[in-house]
């Protein structure tokens, strides 16, 4: 069946203008609900599905076949030729050659997201909401690309891996950092937020709102805030998916996928259930503990970090000491991923020219964003606490945090997440010791307020104790 878009041919001049970014995406779908009458939310998904997943027999044993004009609508294209092939672009999911990943676009707040198995999550939502019933809204979005990669990917790269952007201000082309899975972080991404997003519209149909209008909230485009108060937006990805499933449910819903996939013929039925469950009982357990236990972590590409000067030196690891910092200057906390890797490449441009060390300092700093950013990370050796760099972390608060303190997230995310996540992957030892920075070396830092705070931390040493155990 023929869908209702024109050739990919395009005007390069089009193709120039537009970065491959969210809000790019967005103003696609502005364009889209402008034309004729204005289509219903359905029915522009249901088009840019025809083009991401154009006879997928899995995809259309949930949703059907993504009938390209639905009654009572004219039978023209749903956009303009000229964007055919940026949709095509934007939506079609492969990977070119070893690193190169296409159909993913760069978020506003630094994730990337492949927007395929958004799509396929929003659609299910939306046909939910109209009182329909889905029952493949885990299966489309997120459990069949992981039971695929769990199956199918060499043991040591069965998710992920990240990646980076050529430029993060008008991104075009995005790298992947190592070999491809089937589950790269980018589908994990649009997998977690399909799912968040077609909830939501399962219980509040759009009516009258625009699905560009929910996207724009979703993703923080949005001056009026996201749809369903401060949680149902982007950066909260992890927590709100972790709060609707657990390792056993998501282990339950990869295995319905794969038979799914069986009976359509799409996947090889081996005959081995117990095998096939141990398969995806280890492959669900990496992935809760990379996605649902471990917070996002920019790389250091992704905020544009100079090289390393000179070798960097190996850690002997694991360590059993997290030291706090807050850098003072800059003296505002960020709130952005625009601001706060402006800000990593200001403090790294102040250690390496005017301090003369090999690096930013910081093992990792914290925005107030919602993100934790890669400074040395956990195997190099950073330059933070005095005769101490050896020894422990040493993790900066982006702020001035005498007199007040880090955004309650940011709290968490270093508290519990950033810190349990080392212990489990074997950077920290189990009994580590939190302590701030005044308490090893001649200094404020990190602040009176925040060090207040970090008192209160369980597994945080008093003075007179890190003095015997340093």
């Amino acid at each position: 069946k023929k869908f209702p878009y024109a050739s990919r041919g395009c005007s390069s001049d089009v193709l120039a203008d537009l970065p491959l970014s969210m809000e790019s995406f967005i103003k696609v779908v502005q364009r889209i609900e402008g034309r004729g009458l204005g289509p219903s939310p359905l029915t522009v998904v249901r088009s840019l599905r025809g083009v991401a997943y154009e006879g997928d027999a899995f995809v259309e044993h949930f949703l059907g076949d993504p009938d390209p004009f639905p009654s009572g609508e004219n039978e023209a294209p749903m956009w303009d030729p000229t964007l055919s092939e940026f949709i095509h672009l934007m939506v079609r999911h492969r990977i070119v050659g070893q690193a190169r990943e296409e159909g993913v676009v760069l978020g506003s707040d630094g994730t990337t997201v492949a927007l395929g198995s958004l799509l396929l999550g929003i659609e299910a939502g939306l046909v939910a909401g109209a009182g329909e019933s889905v029952s493949g809204l885990y299966s489309l979005t997120i459990a069949r690309n992981l039971g695929l990669s769990f199956l199918h990917s060499q043991d040591s790269q069965i998710l992920g891996p990240d990646g980076c952007w050529d430029n993060v201000t008008f991104p075009r082309v995005f790298t992947l950092s190592g070999p491809p899975s089937l589950a790269t972080d980018a589908l994990v991404n649009g997998g977690m937020d399909g799912v968040l997003l077609g909830k939501y519209l399962s219980t509040h149909p759009l009516h009258a709102l625009q699905l560009s209008t929910v996207l724009r909230d979703y993703y923080g485009l949005h001056p009026g805030g996201p749809p369903e108060g401060p949680h149902l937006i982007s950066f909260q990805r992890r927590d709100n998916f972790r709060r609707l499933v657990n390792g056993s449910v998501l282990q339950e819903l990869v295995l319905g996928s794969l038979a799914t996939l069986q009976r359509l013929g799409e996947a090889e039925d081996t005959g081995q259930a117990a095998a096939l469950e141990d398969v995806v009982k280890g492959g669900v357990q990496k992935f809760v503990h990379r996605y649902l236990e471990c917070p996002v972590i920019i790389p250091r590409c992704q905020w544009g970090a100079r090289p390393y000067r000179g070798s960097p030196t190996q850690l002997s690891l694991p360590l059993a000491f997290m030291y706090i910092h807050h850098t003072h200057t800059p003296r505002q906390p960020c709130l952005s991923f625009r601001q706060c890797t402006a800000d990593m490449r200001a403090m790294q441009r102040f250690h390496q020219d005017v301090r003369r060390w090999d690096d930013i300092g910081y093992s990792f700093v914290a925005g107030s964003d919602g993100y934790i950013y890669e400074g040395r990370g956990w195997q190099w050796r950073g330059a933070h606490t005095r005769g101490h760099n050896t020894r422990g972390y040493g993790i900066a608060f982006v702020g001035d945090y005498t007199a007040t303190l880090p955004a309650r997230r940011s709290l968490e995310l270093v508290r519990e997440s950033l810190a349990s996540c080392g212990v489990m992957a074997g950077w920290l030892t189990g009994n580590f010791t939190w302590h701030g920075h005044r308490q090893l070396v001649n200094t404020s830092c990190p602040g009176g307020a925040l060090y207040l705070e970090i008192e209160s931390w369980k597994q945080f040493r008093s003075r007179d104790q890190a003095a015997r155990h340093h």
